[in-house]
């Protein structure tokens, strides 16, 4: 009954959708579709089972669009790669389709380097109000380029957003999604990365706000692909977040790194779940997938779960995942050195992060992560 309310509430929305092009009307109807199928997930949903979603789902918000929908704004060029590689498998990527408005493209020529970083910044200020952020950004050949992705907003609300990037062979793309979402929001994202032959792709996560967050960062490497996905998340008070990430090793000679750190305190609570698959014909793939997690207080839950799904026989693939506490020995010397309980625990859980935010590339992006990093230790953990 809940699943057939929540579908028809959003039925009623989905027909009052201003119109659009034919070719994005039959992507929304696809869409639609699937996610009627589908529903809201559950925690019976294996790939849910940590993240109980049914204050997004059962929200009045959950159904109101935002007010900025004035028609939809979708370029035809977008048509060749757009809603052709997130996983409509996945609701909240269908849900997504279903009420594609306006598009985020980019198109990087062949051959082109650009020098400043590619900004995205989705901001939401309507409390109350759901928002389906759509980005694409398509990479030509050999082309090299920056992608800064930004999540903010006040107050309580819902994004809902999809991230297609597509490479083309020997193109060699940095990318960063920083989510500081309002404390009280909910925050929902899948990004999909379709990568081609000898492409170079590193993808950063770095989470910090939202009450319910969960990221889902996906790539398909083809042969001779490097893709490194690495994750930073820190929660505290009653924060949730959930990592999932999948590196698919469609190709030979591939090689993958994955790097995910998280910090909990308070009653605060983290998923981890990495899986990296190596197809039949995947031979020689080298992967590496590492999780750590610093846990500061009693009450916060970190679940855990790497996974490997090996169809080759000629490969190396390492996978690791870590749970602890603050190294009391480390503790013990900072103290011995006149340094106070609480500072010398800032200055350990600094250094644990710092790891992550050392590996950004643009010096501007890392100064302000640090500076949030910095403000965020000295938040009371609740």
């Amino acid at each position: 009954m809940a699943v057939a309310t929540q579908t028809g509430a959003c039925l009623e929305l989905f027909t009052k959708q201003p119109a659009a092009a034919p070719w994005v009307q039959a992507l929304r109807e696809a869409a639609f579709q699937r996610f009627a199928e589908l529903g809201f997930p559950t925690t019976h949903d294996e790939e849910w089972r940590f993240t109980n979603v049914a204050p997004i789902s059962r929200s009045a918000f959950a159904m109101l669009p935002s007010r900025d929908r004035q028609g939809a704004v979708v370029p035809d060029e977008t048509q060749l790669h757009l809603a052709k590689h997130a996983p409509l498998d996945n609701p909240f990527v269908a849900l997504n389709t279903a009420f594609l408005t306006t598009v985020a493209f980019h198109h990087v020529p062949r051959g082109a380097v650009l020098e400043s970083p590619i900004e995205i910044t989705h901001a939401c200020d309507q409390p109350g109000r759901v928002h389906h952020p759509r980005t694409l950004i398509v990479v030509a050949p050999d082309a090299h380029c920056t992608i800064i992705e930004r999540y903010t907003g006040t107050g309580s609300y819902f994004t809902n957003a999809v991230t297609e990037v597509v490479a083309g062979d020997g193109a060699v793309i940095d990318h960063y999604k920083i989510q500081t979402e309002d404390r009280v929001a909910f925050h929902i994202a899948t990004m999909q990365a379709t990568l081609g032959r000898s492409t170079s792709f590193t993808s950063h996560s770095i989470s910090l706000g939202g009450a319910l967050v969960r990221n889902d960062a996906n790539a398909t490497l083809s042969e001779g692909t490097e893709a490194t996905l690495n994750g930073l998340y820190i929660v505290n008070g009653s924060q949730h977040v959930d990592n999932h990430t999948q590196i698919d090793h469609a190709k030979p000679h591939g090689a993958s790194h994955e790097l995910y750190k998280g910090v909990l305190d308070g009653r605060a609570t983290a998923v981890f779940n990495g899986r990296i698959i190596v197809r039949k014909d995947a031979q020689k793939t080298d992967s590496k997938q590492t999780n750590k997690n610093l846990v500061l207080s009693d009450n916060a839950v970190i679940n855990t779960k790497p996974e490997l799904q090996i169809l080759a026989d000629d490969v190396r693939c390492t996978h690791g995942a870590t749970i602890g506490q603050l190294d009391a020995e480390a503790m013990f010397y900072l103290q011995s050195r006149g340094i106070g309980k609480a500072q010398a625990r800032d200055l350990l859980t600094y250094a644990f992060a710092q790891d992550i935010i050392d590996r950004v590339k643009v010096a501007a992006l890392k100064e302000e992560l640090e500076k949030r990093l910095f403000e965020k230790f000295h938040e009371h953990g609740g």
